[in-house]
Formats: C-alpha cells, sequence, structure tokens
C-alpha cells in the first residue's frame, strides 16, 4: 500500500500566531518520508578549525556509514567549496580538537589514538606516540616544555628538547610486591629465635630502600608505581601542568553490580537465539561512592582528602523518605562521586590550583571545591542544591589564565548561567536573566567568555559573548538556530554549526564583532530542496495550572476552512529532559515530514516542550519530580483545549504519539485521561519505571525501596484498566534502552484485563532508534492507519 498526500509550505510569520502563506505543495509518499535520510542529504556533522585558519568539517557518504574529511581555505571561503582530504593527506591533518600552549605557537594533535604537535608558524607535525593505548587528556606542562598526557591510568610527559616520553605517574591498582608482610605471630617467633633470617631480612629491607631511594634520585629512571591494593578500582586521574601533583579518584572493586538484565535476539547470523547482558534496574545497582586522593610525586607521598567539609553533606534530603519506609537512617556522610571521567578535575594552567566537581550519590547537591595541596583538604567555592534533582548539563568549570579565578555554570537563580570566583570574594554572575547558558569557550587571555544562549526565547539558539571584566551578554550570531561553535586560533572568527526547520546542519563562519554569516556549506540534495514544507509556528500555549506558557510547535493549514472542525494529533519527544520546539532541525525529522501529511490529510498537529523539557529553566524542568507523566499531561490536554479555542480543533478527535518518554506520555495520556484521548501510538515506551535504569530515573522518583509510591503514580501499567480509547504499541525487540519487556509486560496486563482497540507491533532487528527504512515505514504506515481510523 503506497500512501501519497500533496504537501504545503507555510511561512513563519513575524507575530508568531499570524497566519502562514501557501505555496505550491509538493507531493510526497509516505515511503519517500520515511527513507533512508541520505536522500535529503548528509548534514555537518563536526567542524573544526585547522592551526591556520583552514576549516575542516566531517561528512557521512551517500550509501555508506564511511565518514570523509572536507577542507575549506577558511572562513571566507565560498559557499560548498570544500575538498574531501585523500587518504594520502589524513597523516598531516590538524585534529578535532587541538590543544593550544599560552603563545598560542605550538598545538597538541590527538588524532586516531596517536599524539602529535604542531608548530603553528611552520606547519610542521611531529609525533610524539604511535600505537599506544587509550591515550586521553593531553596538556602542556607549565613551563610549555612538554607535553603531558594519560595512557589508561599512567601519566607521561614528553619532552620537546630531547624528544623523549617518560612515565610521571604510574598508578597500580595492585598490590604492592615490595610491601611489608601482615603481622604474623609464627613469623615474628621465627624472626626473633633464628638469627640468619633475622640478618636477610634486614639486608633485604635495606637493599629495597637503597634501590627507591636511587631510582627516586636518579632523573633518568622512572618513578615507582603508586600501589593502591587489590580492593579499589581507579576511576580516573589528573596530572597537575607542573608535574608534581596527581588527583585521582578510587572506588571499592567489590562494590555490588546488581543483578543483569538478558536481551534475547531471535534474527541472528547464527541462525540461533543469541542473548546479551544487559543494564541493571534502577535501585539494583546504585553508583559506588568514590574516594579522592592526592599524590605529591616529588615527596612520594599519597593522601586521602576527606569530604568532610563540604557544606550539608551529613544531611540527608530523604531522611523523611526513609522514615516513612521504616529504613535505617543515613549514618555519616552522603555518598559522594568525583565525576573524574567528565572533567571532574580542573587544575590550572601554572599547576599551583586545583578545582574538584563533587556529587552526591542522591544527586540532590553538587560541589565545586578547590584543593588545598599542602593540607591535602577540600576548600568549598560553590554549592548547588535542589530537593529534586542537580542539573548535570550545567556542570561546566575551570580556571582562567590568571591561575587564580575561578569559573562554572550554575543554575542558582532557576537558569543555568555563568560565573567567576577569586578567592575568598564572593562569586560574581557574568549573565543573568530567564535564559540558560551553555558550551563555554574562553579566549586564550581569559579576557572574554562565548557560549550558547537563547535570550530571545528558549527555542532560538545564538552564540554570546560576556566580558570577565564587565560580564553581560551580546548576541554574536544571528542564525537563529546555532547548534555548536569553535573560536578560530587567532580569536577574530566563529566557526558556526546552525540549523533550521528544513535545513540539516550547515557550516557558516560570522566575526567575533558580529555582523553577517558567510554561509560555507548546503548539503542538502536537489530533491530535497525543492520541496515545500509547512513551517511549523512556534506559538505559546497558556498553562491552566499556573505553569508558564507551553512551548510548542503548531502544523497546519495555512488557511482553515470556515466552520470546520479539524482532529487532534499531538507529538511528545522523547528523553524527557530534551528540547524539540526550536528553530533548529529537528532529532525528530522524520516525524515533522509525517506532519507535513497529516495536515495535508486535514490535520491540525501541536509538537509540546511539555514540563520536564530542556531550555526552560530549574522549575520547568524538575516539575516532574515523583508524579512523572502528571503534569506533562496537564499541558497536553491544555494544548488540545487551545487548538480548539484557536484553530478549529475538534475535541472529540484527538490523538497522541511519541516514542521513549513519548511513547510513555502516549500511554499515560490514554490511560488517565481516556475522555480526552481517543487514540494513540506509544513507541518503545517505558511502561513500568521500575524496569528502566538508574542514573536517569533516580533522579526523578528516587528509588522503588524508598519512594515506592512515586513509582506506583508514575507507571502506565498502574492505569492499564482505564484505557478506553485506541492504542498501537511498537517496539523493537532488540532495544538495549528501554526493554522489550516492558511492551511485552503491558500486552499481558492488556489481555488479562479484557482490554479490546489494542495492538501491538514488533521489530526483531531494531533497538531503541530504529535503523532500517523498512521498520520506520511500518511503523508510520500503522501509526497513520490509527489515526485515518479513528479520527477522522
Amino acid at each position: 500500500m503506497r500512501l501519497v498526500f500533496p504537501l504545503l509550505l507555510s511561512t513563519l510569520a513575524a507575530s508568531l500566531g499570524a497566519a502562514a502563506t501557501a505555496a505550491v505543495p509538493t507531493p510526497i509518499s509516505l515511503d519517500q518520508a520515511m527513507a533512508d535520510p541520505d536522500w535529503i542529504g548528509t548534514p555537518v556533522e563536526t567542524a573544526w578549525w585547522g592551526a591556520n585558519g583552514q576549516v575542516y568539517y566531517k561528512q557521512k557518504r551517500i550509501g555508506s556509514p564511511l565518514r570523509d574529511i572536507y577542507q575549506l581555505s577558511g572562513a571566507g571561503a565560498a559557499l560548498n567549496s570544500g575538498k574531501q582530504v585523500a587518504d594520502a593527506q589524513l597523516g598531516n591533518l590538524d585534529g578535532e580538537q587541538m590543544v593550544y600552549n599560552r603563545a598560542g605557537t605550538r598545538a597538541i594533535v590527538l588524532r586516531n589514538g596517536d599524539l602529535f604537535e604542531r608548530d603553528v608558524k611552520s606547519g610542521a607535525l611531529v609525533q610524539i606516540t604511535r600505537g599506544v593505548s587509550a591515550i586521553s587528556d593531553p596538556q602542556y606542562s607549565s613551563d610549555g616544555g612538554s607535553v603531558q598526557f594519560r595512557s589508561g591510568d599512567d601519566w607521561y610527559s614528553w619532552s620537546r628538547l630531547d624528544r623523549l616520553s617518560a612515565p610521571v605517574a604510574l598508578l597500580r591498582a595492585a598490590k604492592d610486591p615490595d610491601a611489608k608482610p601482615e603481622a604474623d605471630s609464627q613469623r615474628e617467633l621465627q624472626l626473633r629465635l633464628i638469627v640468619n633470617l633475622a640478618r636477610q631480612k634486614d639486608n633485604r629491607e635495606a637493599s629495597l630502600a637503597r634501590r627507591k631511594e636511587e631510582r627516586r634520585l636518579d632523573p633518568t629512571r622512572a618513578p615507582e608505581p603508586i600501589y593502591l591494593g587489590e580492593k579499589v578500582s581507579i576511576s580516573g586521574s589528573m596530572l597537575s601542568p607542573d608535574g608534581r601533583w596527581l588527583l585521582f579518584v578510587t572506588q571499592d572493586k567489590g562494590a555490588e553490580k546488581g543483578k543483569l538484565g538478558k536481551l534475547a535476539r531471535y534474527v541472528t547470523e547464527t541462525g540461533y537465539p543469541e542473548a546479551d547482558d544487559e543494564r541493571t534496574r534502577v535501585g539494583r545497582n546504585m553508583p559506588v561512592a568514590q574516594t579522592l586522593r592526592l599524590a605529591d610525586l616529588r615527596a612520594g607521598t599519597v593522601r586521602e582528602i576527606a569530604f568532610d567539609t563540604l557544606p550539608g553533606i551529613a544531611a540527608d534530603p530523604l531522611a523523611a523518605l526513609r522514615a516513612e519506609q521504616k529504613l535505617p537512617p543515613l549514618k555519616g556522610n552522603r555518598p559522594v562521586r568525583v565525576d573524574a571521567q567528565r572533567d571532574g578535575i580542573a587544575w590550572s594552567a601554572d599547576g599551583s590550583r586545583a578545582a574538584v566537581r563533587v556529587r552526591a550519590i542522591d544527586n540532590k547537591d553538587r560541589w565545586i571545591a578547590s584543593v588545598d595541596l599542602a593540607n591535602a583538604a577540600l576548600v568549598p567555592e560553590h554549592r548547588i542544591s535542589d530537593m529534586a534533582w542537580v542539573n548535570r548539563r550545567a556542570d561546566e568549570f575551570g580556571w582562567l589564565p590568571d591561575n587564580a579565578t575561578l569559573w562554572y555554570l550554575s543554575e542558582e537563580t532557576g537558569y543555568a548561567h555563568l560565573y567567576t570566583k577569586t578567592g575568598g570574594a564572593p562569586a560574581r554572575a557574568l549573565t543573568q536573566g530567564n535564559w540558560e547558558v551553555s558550551g563555554v569557550e574562553w579566549t586564550r587571555d581569559g579576557a572574554r567568555a562565548y557560549f550558547l544562549c537563547n535570550p530571545q526565547r528558549p527555542g532560538t539558539y545564538e552564540v554570546c559573548a560576556s566580558t570577565a571584566k564587565d560580564g553581560g551578554a551580546r548576541e554574536v550570531t544571528n542564525l537563529k538556530g546555532v547548534e555548536s561553535f569553535a573560536l578560530s586560533p587567532d580569536a577574530g572568527k566563529l566557526l558556526v554549526r546552525y540549523s533550521a526547520s528544513y535545513l540539516p546542519a550547515q557550516l557558516a563562519s560570522v566575526p567575533v564583532a558580529g555582523g553577517k554569516a558567510n554561509v560555507l556549506t548546503d548539503t542538502r540534495s536537489d530533491a530535497f530542496k525543492a520541496r515545500n514544507w509547512v513551517m511549523p509556528q512556534l506559538v505559546q500555549v497558556p498553562s491552566t495550572h499556573g505553569a508558564a506558557p507551553i512551548w510548542a510547535k503548531l502544523y497546519r493549514p495555512a488557511q482553515l476552512e470556515a466552520g470546520k472542525q479539524y482532529p487532534i494529533v499531538m507529538f511528545a519527544h522523547g528523553a524527557g529532559y530534551l528540547q524539540n520546539v526550536t528553530e533548529r532541525y529537528p532529532v525528530y525529522f522524520r516525524e515533522q515530514m509525517f506532519h507535513n501529511l497529516l495536515v495535508e490529510q486535514g490535520y491540525i498537529v501541536l509538537d509540546v516542550d511539555y514540563r520536564a523539557s530542556m531550555g526552560y529553566g530549574s522549575a520547568w524542568r524538575t516539575a516532574i519530580y515523583r508524579q512523572m507523566g502528571h503534569p506533562e499531561l496537564e499541558d497536553f490536554i491544555d494544548g488540545a483545549h487551545w487548538l480548539a479555542a484557536q484553530h478549529q480543533g475538534n475535541l472529540k478527535n484527538v490523538g497522541i504519539y511519541g516514542g521513549s518518554y513519548g511513547g510513555f506520555m502516549s500511554l499515560i495520556a490514554l490511560m488517565r485521561a481516556p475522555d480526552v484521548f481517543k487514540s494513540g501510538a506509544a513507541l518503545r515506551p517505558v511502561t513500568d519505571w521500575t524496569t528502566y535504569n538508574h542514573e536517569y530515573t533516580a533522579n526523578i522518583l528516587n528509588t522503588p525501596e524508598l519512594d515506592p509510591q512515586a513509582y506506583k503514580i508514575s507507571s502506565p501499567i498502574e492505569y492499564a484498566g482505564q484505557l478506553k480509547g485506541n492504542l498501537l504499541i511498537a517496539h523493537g525487540m532488540i532495544d538495549d534502552n528501554v526493554f522489550y519487556q516492558d511492551s511485552v509486560r503491558l500486552s499481558q496486563r492488556l489481555i488479562e484485563l479484557k482490554k479490546d482497540n489494542w495492538e501491538m507491533a514488533s521489530y526483531p532487528m531494531e533497538r531503541h532508534g530504529f535503523v532500517q527504512p523498512e521498520a520506520w515505514y511500518d511503523e508510520y504506515r500503522r501509526i497513520y492507519q490509527l489515526f485515518q481510523r479513528t479520527l477522522k
């Protein structure tokens, strides 16, 4: 069955609620909309500056999973003038993440797992490593004469002068082979009675001490390994640029990992069913507490750094819930983690100062603390607390080049903003307002910061600039849909990845002073550019529950027929904490084309950034704490009533669909508001939050043991008895995010309840995000037929 419908193009009016202008419609089939997206043209995936101002970008090859690298002459290059970098030239390429020295004359290149150094003036490239495993965290030494890097758990330094790479710190989660044996009465008796044994022991210990002293004093020798014992594992480390200090994080190796789930695969190359071990469920594998340690590499000592100085660490925000469930009270400090593998340790460029980001395992507190190196102690610098959960997307921090000023992001005002703090002085807010800062990049001198911002409205993203001296926020770009950016090596230009509703990510350059953007790429196919589309209107739906206005995308005909009522389809994005109502190219680009088809077939569509969505501040994000699905449902119902009042929507024919969290919301809508929502499609849905992972779920609902009521009121399977409408469940059978088991359990529940008008579609070769065009087509054919059958 082939579905072909004409499309409309409407342009967004200057006023949000204004009617769009019609254009000649372009027919498109559902098959085309769900086809391999290569037909659209592959977007610019990543982009970076070369050391001398050339521009590189990566793009998927049409009809292939391979990626190619292209080079442009610079920021002023002509549109689509990029040349593919030949294989023979890849060995001299600058990498995606260049680390420059303070003068900007040299740069570290990490490419294909190997390290290089580029002389910016001459262009000469020197290879530092070849085939060394797991290289990460390259940095310049404080004097600029060496390149430091980590390989596995070990730190090395490469000297430019003698071209020698040598270990600086060797961490070993193992027993020290030269450690003194544990006390034993029989051994002590032998040494007391047998003189020769005692003499041998003394000679052995003296020789060992001498060897260690010689090794410590001889600069040509590698350092002694730091043995930590067999009971811990190493979670991360950072070397001070002066080479003296090593901050590292450990955790208990024997911690309970929880019972792993099994993921069955039925369509396999072997022809036999197979099963993989997958993640554990929420509450069954609590994150393991971590320990912070400081090694003085010069003195050869290791000290543990206590967390006692962190304000509020001994207080239990969950004490009332613990008591309600008759669980024992928390004793001592709350367990914490240091996020060492997520840039959780930051050194100043001269190695004199360090800061760490510490997070309570309950995720109600996050601290940034500097480290008193002499006393191996933490000095609190900033604390952010939230009785719901602290936002991990507002975690950026570091030191300015003055080696004294700490900068960080914080949601303390309710929105993520940029702060600086010097010594014991109060912190300074460089930005403020009901909008958010992310992706901070400082100039090499630390005078100016650039970052993503959305001060115009939540879904409009630009690059803003602020100064360390005066603060403020100046919009540098005027592209509406900035995705990411990079500051040029000379700090004069920005390389910007941007997009729009029907424009996948492209490249442009913009002077840091502002002005017109020079568009560098347009990778869309001629076939895609030739089509006219329904442009979504970004609208604000009033909340009847005291919340801020609900931002949404409205897809509708340019002109509504007088007296006609239009069936309503509502779309729920996934991930919960995700923003889809923006001027960027949507993650859900297939769904956007599907919305075009629905509009042409006489529907109006509303894509809602319900409460919990990203981009609207902490109150919007945490409104769902202990009640997932409740505030969001209110927002969807408000949207349906607004469509009826403002756009001739028919409240008797309301449908909803979405995947992942959107699938969860579709179930919640049909089961908790069965008189509002007539039909819905729940794609890869969470049906019972007790089966989902810990890191996501415990933030919002705590754990099933601690907060069983929150799980009960938030899980759709608990409301299955209230289903009255028409339901489609669709799920990939090898989904390793939301397990297929979720939908199977719900289907069994519906069978036992003798429910009618529901169906389930299973996809044996698809994971959480579908890949095969045939599966996409089959799924959306079913959704379309469901709406045609029940809403028209």
